[in-house]
């Protein structure tokens, strides 16, 4: 005690850190309900995957190789570890003379955040966007974490929240997954012609001009598989080691120069051995060097995150964004009734508002979601129906007398794979002069489901073709009609009867059709698509167009074919406006 002084010296506090108890009860009962939301009424987009549940649809996405998803289960660890780092570096230690209120006093923001999560979810399912579900689950979460603990809780979360949405399917990436691709190649080709090594190279590929080897620049190098496992690895690094948001920021945005530079020694390492030693040995070194990629990113990483730390102005690399004592809730000083920190419960807490708000908009999430389930799908679309009222119109046999159109059947694989009120119809046009000229006319036509409409590249590389070109171009048909589409140019590998090996080139341009859209990409189909559903209550069956011609003649003359097939067959099979 100080001497004239009648206030007793407060205890020495042993200095230890305690966590406040939590809204346990609220929060999981606001979760229970959400999850049920989640599991029975949280996936509208049943074709490929034929479930309900939002958990299901979304877990089955990391063990499919078509998706680019397989780092699903490692994001969700590592977000799990970091919620929970989180928490124990922002525990209130008593010795700091504070303590905080408990339980957490509930907010407005809990109830803000998950009343947007049910309504985006509400949104997203009736877009048919699953991935959009997704992030509606994330804003639950996160209102579910500021009821159990408050602001301390909801900080906590609020990385591994996001860190999250790397396990989400990005497939829609895939066209800038390309364009590196195409980089790295002619990034290579340029090094390779510097060190005086002849190299040809046509789209993604490199080959010498006596055929000692032939590599593809495949979707693994360069790809968006790669370069999100390593932009999540640079966010982690860049979370734990770096406490400034901007030099967080510019360490992920450094990922595609160093994914670019690691992918391009991998290439340049490929080429060189094959040089070298033959195509065996440049296969081998490809099969075996996937970690120089990670190794060179991670060492341009860790080389620069010092410098960044530095231009932080603070030696303390190692803090992360938990939460400081005083920043869970309100505190008080230690007084005689709390001196051990013992908790001071604050009366007339209504922590129960939330979960019957989760309840209410629950319920009325689900009728929502009935009235959309029982919405009948339009019969109409942007092109003519056959008889069935499921199939398109059979496209003619003859185009005058220069073609003739050969029926070709839908596989069984397809069959099982879409859903069964998917419409085909598809020929083969021949020409009667040179029946080396031929033309593949498709049309898939989606049912109430839009997922049977996907991108057309997922079928092009499963069917073994490599994408050497991708455009957005618009085709001159027949009465100066005009036609966006994106245009291909596909290459693969086929063995002759004798058992030689030669390389087939093609022309393919596909375009997607709406009641009163033509457009000549995947993106926009589901931009249009969304907004129909969205603002117009309105959910068009929606055509997918292909057209294919081989190159043997040419680039100029296999795409004259196609117009030329085209400008008879479209008009015949398009809805009239």
């Amino acid at each position: 005690m100080d001497e004239g002084s009648s206030v007793p010296a407060l205890p020495v506090i042993p200095p230890h850190r305690v966590a406040p108890p939590l809204s346990w009860a609220p929060a999981s009962a606001a979760a229970i309900v959400g999850g049920l939301l989640f599991q029975f009424y949280g996936n509208a987009a049943r074709g490929y995957i034929d479930t309900h549940s939002l958990f299901y649809w979304w877990g089955l996405q990391w063990f499919d190789p078509a998706s680019d998803a397989q780092q699903g289960p490692l994001i969700v660890l590592v977000a799990v570890g970091l919620f929970f780092r989180n928490l124990r570096a922002g525990e209130i230690a008593p010795g700091d003379r504070r303590v905080v209120k408990t339980p957490p006093k509930t907010d407005s923001l809990a109830g803000w955040l998950v009343a947007a999560a049910l309504g985006l979810h509400v949104l997203a399912y009736a877009m048919q966007q699953t991935r959009l579900s997704i992030v509606a689950l994330f804003l639950f979460l996160a209102g579910v974490a500021r009821l159990a603990g408050g602001k301390r809780w909801s900080d906590a979360a609020l990385f591994p929240l996001g860190f999250l949405a790397l396990a989400i399917p990005l497939g829609f990436l895939q066209p800038l997954g390309f364009y590196l691709r195409l980089a790295v190649s002619d990034s290579a080709e340029r090094a390779l012609h510097l060190l005086h090594l002849p190299v040809v190279r046509n789209g993604t590929q490199l080959f010498a001009p006596d055929g000692r080897f032939q590599y593809d620049v495949a979707a693994a190098c360069s790809g968006i598989r790669s370069l999100v496992a390593l932009f999540g690895m640079s966010l982690l690094v860049g979370y734990v080691r770096l406490p400034r948001v901007w030099a967080r920021g510019l360490l992920a945005l450094a990922t595609v120069p160093f994914a670019f530079a690691g992918n391009f020694l991998r290439i340049l390492a490929i080429v060189l051995t094959g040089q070298h030693f033959g195509q065996a040995a440049g296969t081998w070194v490809h099969d075996h060097s996937g970690f120089l990629v990670f190794a060179v990113v991670l060492g341009l990483l860790l080389a620069v995150v010092p410098m960044l730390a530095r231009r932080c102005g603070s030696s303390q690399v190692d803090r992360g964004d938990a939460t400081r004592p005083g920043d869970a809730g309100e505190a008080e000083p230690v007084n005689s009734s709390n001196q051990a920190g013992t908790a001071v419960r604050p009366p007339g807490q209504k922590v129960w508002r939330i979960p019957v708000l989760v309840t209410v908009l629950a319920l009325v999430s689900v009728a929502a979601i009935k009235r959309l389930d029982a919405r009948p799908a339009e019969l109409d679309a942007g092109v003519r129906i056959a008889a069935n009222g499921i199939d398109p119109a059979p496209l003619p046999e003859f185009i005058g007398t220069e073609w003739i159109g050969q029926r070709v059947d839908v596989t069984a694989a397809e069959r099982e794979v879409l859903p069964p009120d998917t419409g085909y119809s598809r020929r083969n046009y021949v020409s009667v002069q040179d029946r080396a000229h031929q033309v593949f006319v498709s049309i898939v036509l989606s049912g109430r489901d839009r997922s049977s409409i996907h991108r057309p590249e997922l079928c092009v590389v499963g069917q073994g073709w490599n994408i050497v070109e991708r455009e957005e171009r618009t085709l001159h048909l027949a009465s100066a009609q005009e036609l966006p589409v994106t245009l291909l140019r596909i290459q693969r590998e086929v063995t002759e009867r004798g058992g030689e090996r030669r390389t087939v080139s093609c022309w393919l341009a596909y375009w997607f059709v709406g009641r009163e859209v033509q457009v000549p990409s995947h993106a926009s189909m589901i931009w249009r698509s969304s907004l129909d559903r969205l603002l117009h209550f309105q959910a068009d069956r929606w055509a997918y167009v292909l057209a294919q011609a081989p190159l043997a003649a040419g680039e100029s003359e296999g795409l004259r074919q196609i117009e030329e097939v085209l400008s008879a067959v479209w008009p015949q099979v398009k809805r009239a406006s």
